[in-house]
């Protein structure tokens, strides 16, 4: 039994019609999960602190540039010359030069960025900003 043309086109409609269904079901199953992962798992939230942790870093840059720095700079004579601090040790023909102004430059660097970071936190109250999970 031979089908005429018009029998083959209306059942090609009704197949591409119901693998259009088909298709647009299975994408807003893919939506609505892949929206359901980003609110369960806290993306806009990680988006938005990355962000601000951007802009905070710049900030701490800044301040640890304009402040700690001089400071630091004052009490040795400059930031290059502790940098470039170094001890060296010989011992049976054998030398070892240890860095170690670099190491408290950056030492100082850290607890001070560590210092306004904790400073900006509580002098802003953005440690209560946090809702506690059910």
């Amino acid at each position: 039994m031979a089908k005429t043309e018009a029998e083959k086109a209306k059942i090609a409609r009704e197949k591409a019609t119901e693998l259009v269904s088909i298709v647009t079901t299975d994408s807003k199953k893919h939506v609505a999960g892949f929206l359901d992962f980003i609110r369960t798992q806290g993306v806009i939230g990680l988006a938005i602190g990355l962000a601000v942790g951007m802009a905070a870093s710049d900030t701490v840059r800044k301040i640890v540039e304009g402040f700690i720095n001089p400071i630091v700079q004052f009490l040795v004579g400059s930031n290059d010359k502790l940098v470039s601090a170094t001890w060296t040790f010989e011992a049976w023909g054998r030398t070892a030069t240890f860095a170690w102004g670099a190491a408290v430059s950056s030492l100082i660097t850290l607890i001070a960025t560590a210092m306004v970071i904790y400073w900006l936190v509580h002098v802003f109250r953005l440690d209560k900003l946090d809702k506690k999970k059910d």
